[in-house]
């Protein structure tokens, strides 16, 4: 087992159960939130997207948030049927199942797959899109409430002759660091502590909050290779790249021993 703490960076509610099932491993986890999650100040596109979900064959969630924000405004005549949803990850899938989705609607990359993302995900369920079928693509956005983030999805679905909308769910912020966070990010930085991203916007927000500092003494693991390219761009200089499986991240953790 490895000294050092983990700083896990993920939004803070989902950062809890990380620090959670990452102490029940053994190892040292500490949160260090660098997006920080809001709900959308427009909230009728979301109500707009449940009154019209019978022209959809498909809703796409990018993260369990989204599907926890998006169902917040499902009304009591809302009905699931006929539609099936997408998620990237095993996380996404458990936040659809809580939310009421029957598990044979679900479309996601198996738990057992060596990734969890738009690629993984277009694998399973390409083939449901064709001329004319109508996905839903729900995510969230920045400040200002516009969709953000990488739109490698939107694109295949418009390849592949379908149509596709985008509804923004909730807003992500980048954070405001407190003193008692700052020096956490130096233990970071100056090798004291190991970084856990899963969002290469996290990494960016790090490089704002901490405008100045270098990152070549900072060891971190990256749950994705675009993720673990974003890390090398900013500088880190001992990295590596796993899975979000539990397993592999105590893993790439520990050999940074």
């Amino acid at each position: 087992m490895t000294g050092r703490p983990v700083i896990v960076t993920r939004p803070a509610r989902e950062a809890a159960q990380w620090v959670i099932d990452l102490r029940g491993a053994g190892l040292d986890a500490v949160a260090l939130p660098l997006i920080v999650i809001e709900p959308a100040t427009d909230i009728e596109p979301l109500r707009t997207a449940w009154r019209q979900l019978s022209d959809y064959a498909a809703l796409m969630f990018v993260s369990a948030t989204a599907v926890e924000h998006f169902f917040q405004h499902r009304g009591p005549a809302d009905s699931l049927a006929g539609r099936r949803f997408w998620a990237t990850g095993p996380g996404t899938t458990r936040a659809l199942r809580r939310a009421g989705v029957p598990p044979e609607s679900i479309d996601a990359p198996p738990p057992g797959a060596t990734r969890f993302d738009s690629e993984a995900l277009w694998e399973r369920v390409h083939a449901q899109v064709s001329s004319g079928v109508r996905v839903l693509i729900v995510r969230g956005g920045d400040e200002a409430g516009r969709p953000a983030g990488r739109d490698w999805l939107a694109r295949e679905i418009d390849a592949a002759g379908g149509h596709r909308d985008t509804v923004v769910a909730y807003r992500r912020l980048p954070p405001s660091l407190d003193v008692v966070q700052r020096r956490l990010a130096m233990d970071g930085a100056e090798g004291r502590a190991i970084w856990l991203f899963s969002s290469s916007e996290a990494i960016g927000n790090l490089q704002r909050a901490m405008p100045g500092v270098q990152w070549h003494a900072a060891s971190a693991v990256a749950t994705h290779a675009r993720i673990g390219e974003a890390a090398r761009g900013a500088g880190f200089g001992t990295l590596r790249v796993c899975t979000p499986l539990l397993e592999a991240l105590v893993a790439s953790i520990e050999s940074l021993a």
